[in-house]
């Protein structure tokens, strides 16, 4: 792991394609923890909202039930960063800078790269193609 890393956010790309794998919430941290050994794992807010839009587009109720299963262990598991204000200025800056040299970054991204920066985590994602144009987030692909 790289040395300065305080924590981990979780980008909801990685818990998608865990529950696509039919895992538990805990059997998706405890892979998780198998790379990033013991720092402290959270979500944000956003990740939350990612998750459970699964749960509303799922095409057969056995599908709803398991990703509803899914985000009440993971709730009931790891600890959830609200957006805050610090948090809305810090999307606000690195949005406004990166739109004025003609970058668009994903808001969704931007706000789950957002709280980690807050929070002086890394971003754990198999996404790196988006979380590497945010300005000084560290990532830890997973």
């Amino acid at each position: 792991m790289e040395p300065g890393i305080l924590g981990i956010v979780l980008d909801s790309s990685v818990l998608i394609a865990a529950e696509r794998r039919k895992l538990t919430a805990t059997q998706a941290i405890a892979s998780i923890q198998t790379v990033v050994g013991d720092l402290p794992i959270v979500l944000s807010a956003v990740t939350v909202a990612e998750i459970g839009h699964g749960i509303y587009r799922a095409n057969t109720p056995a599908i709803r039930q398991r990703r509803r299963a899914f985000l009440d262990d993971l709730k009931a598991t790891v600890p959830i960063f609200p957006l805050t204000e610090s948090t809305a200025e810090i999307i606000a800056r690195i949005g406004g800078e990166q739109a004025a040299l003609g970058n668009s970054l994903p808001l969704a991204d931007l706000q789950i790269g957002a709280c980690a920066l807050e929070l002086q985590y890394a971003i754990g994602t198999s996404n790196e193609r988006d979380f590497s144009r945010i300005p000084d987030l560290k990532l830890v692909p997973l």
